[in-house]
C-alpha cells in the first residue's frame, strides 16, 4: 500500500447547524453540497484540499484526540479568534512550528498549526 494522502477527518458533532456556523463562519471552511443523504445529519466541509465529515451524534470524552487545520499566521489567526469571543490558546512550540488548541461546540479539539516558522 502507497497511501497518497489524507482525505478526510470524521467528527461527531451534537448539534449539525451550531457546528456549521463555527466551522464555516469561525474557521473558515467550505461547506460541500455534495453528501448524500445517509439517513443521519451531517456536512461535509473542505480545507486545503482535504475535507471534515461532520457527523451528527454524540462527541466521544475527551482523550486528547484532536485533528490540524493549518494556517499561515498563527499569531493573526488567535488574534482574530479571540477577538470574535472564541477561546484559543497560547501559541507553542511543536518540532519547526508552532500550535494553538481550541474546542468547537461540541467540545471537539481543533489544533492550529503553523508549519516551518524556524
Amino acid at each position: 500500500m502507497q497511501p497518497v494522502g489524507v482525505h478526510h477527518v470524521s467528527i461527531n458533532v451534537s448539534d449539525v447547524d451550531e457546528a456549521l456556523r463555527f466551522y464555516v463562519d469561525v474557521l473558515g471552511l467550505i461547506e460541500r453540497t455534495d453528501r448524500p443523504d445517509f439517513g443521519f445529519g451531517g456536512a461535509w466541509l473542505d480545507v486545503g484540499g482535504q475535507q471534515v465529515h461532520l457527523l451528527e451524534a454524540a462527541a466521544p470524552p475527551n482523550l486528547s484526540q484532536h485533528f490540524a487545520v493549518q494556517v499561515g499566521d498563527l499569531a493573526g489567526v488567535i488574534d482574530e479568534l479571540r477577538g470574535r469571543g472564541v477561546e484559543v490558546s497560547d501559541a507553542s512550540p511543536v518540532g519547526t512550528g508552532l500550535q494553538a488548541f481550541l474546542s468547537d461546540p461540541s467540545g471537539n479539539v481543533v489544533e492550529l498549526h503553523q508549519a516551518n516558522v524556524r
